[in-house]
């Protein structure tokens, strides 16, 4: 068996070669070198720090499904300046409403998906409703996948042109009131208390997914952060460096884990090129009766197909803000734009790529 030693000392686009590494099923990977931050590390690399505990209040934090700031276990990696791990710092049962809202909620119209590309507007209106009947079958009897098992991705708020790699003013949602909330806090608690969610990407990963290496940057402004939630089944990480020759550091993913990806560590790059089951010692997702003001709680109904869909899946959450203070989007023709638009859903019918998910 290969081992990561070796296959770094050739430094030839190095991430690519750990990336097909970790992706391999036949042999399968060496996961020894894999940090597993919900486990106590004896690492020099790895450094566990304090934040703020005053930044969020214990109210605030709550409200959102957070513990208190002063309960997190935060940690930095020495090498990536601005990169900071936080290892589920939600409160017991409130990952359930996160899940519902990913499953459930964002994927409703006026948000847009992947399905969009070959289906109407009205197929792809309420997916939960077309496929939450499939899914609660008591009889074990399954149609072909249902359009809930088929989602791979969403977008919200400001929505990314894949085919000019750029955000406009004209296409946008509203972005959830509830996910804006949430982030705020979690940037707060991390030194950025000016952070304002505009864009999301939802990732649907099933057991033989994986997400290919990039780099966040089109958003307008570099200097915010991007925020990263981890739901369901864990997941391999690699985070680079600003060139492919660089060698990756590899990292498990767990259930509620959470990502801050500022300063240099912003512009690196990153991919997922493996999904994991989730060990038994790693807290996992369940319901509660957990509910704040803002957040009801999940129904027993609800409730039986999340966890159903999450027993073999994986959600990732990445909210960025998009415009920094007083920047606004150049203008754009809309004649232009439209024709991006069109030019993008032609590639992807024909499958000449898929930009979130390969």
């Amino acid at each position: 068996m290969a081992t990561m030693a070796a296959i770094v000392e050739c430094r030839e686009d190095a991430f690519r070669k750990i990336f097909k590494f970790y992706k391999r099923r036949i042999p399968p990977p060496n996961f020894s070198d894999v940090f597993d931050f919900s486990k106590p590390m004896t690492s020099d690399k790895v450094v566990q720090v304090k934040i703020d505990p005053q930044a969020v209040s214990d109210g605030d934090a709550a409200r959102v499904g957070l513990q208190p700031v002063r309960d997190w276990r935060v940690f930095n990696l020495k090498g990536y300046p601005g990169f900071i791990f936080i290892t589920n710092p939600f409160l017991r049962g409130s990952q359930a409403y996160w899940v519902r809202q990913c499953l459930k909620t964002y994927p409703r119209k006026p948000n847009v998906c992947n399905l969009d590309m070959h289906m109407s507007p009205s197929d792809t209106q309420d997916i939960w409703a077309k496929s939450v009947c499939n899914l609660s079958r008591p009889d074990g009897k399954r149609e072909p996948k249902t359009l809930l098992e088929r989602l791979r991705w969403v977008t919200l708020g400001y929505h990314y042109n894949w085919n000019s790699k750029t955000y406009s003013a004209n296409h946008y949602t509203p972005f959830p009131a509830e996910l804006r909330l949430l982030s705020h806090q979690i940037a707060a608690a991390c030194g950025f208390p000016g952070f304002s969610a505009e864009a999301g990407i939802l990732n649907y990963y099933r057991s033989d997914s994986s997400l290919g290496i990039h780099v966040d940057e089109s958003e307008l402004d570099h200097s915010c952060p991007l925020l990263s939630f981890s739901f369901g089944q864990s997941a391999i990480f690699l985070l680079g460096g600003t060139q492919r020759q660089d060698p990756p550091t590899a990292m498990y993913m767990h259930s509620g884990d959470l990502m801050v990806m500022s300063g240099q560590s912003r512009l690196l790059y990153h991919a997922v090129p493996r999904i994991v089951p989730a060990p038994q010692e790693v807290a996992v997702v369940e319901q509660s009766s957990w509910g704040s003001d803002q957040q009801e709680c999940v129904s027993q109904e609800d409730w039986a197909v999340c966890s159903e869909y999450i027993q073999s899946s994986r959600i990732n959450v990445t909210v960025r803000q998009v415009l920094g203070q007083s920047q606004s989007f150049p203008e754009t023709p809309l004649r232009e734009e439209h024709q991006a638009e069109g030019e993008d859903r032609s590639k992807r019918r024909k499958g000449v790529y898929s930009p979130q998910q390969t």
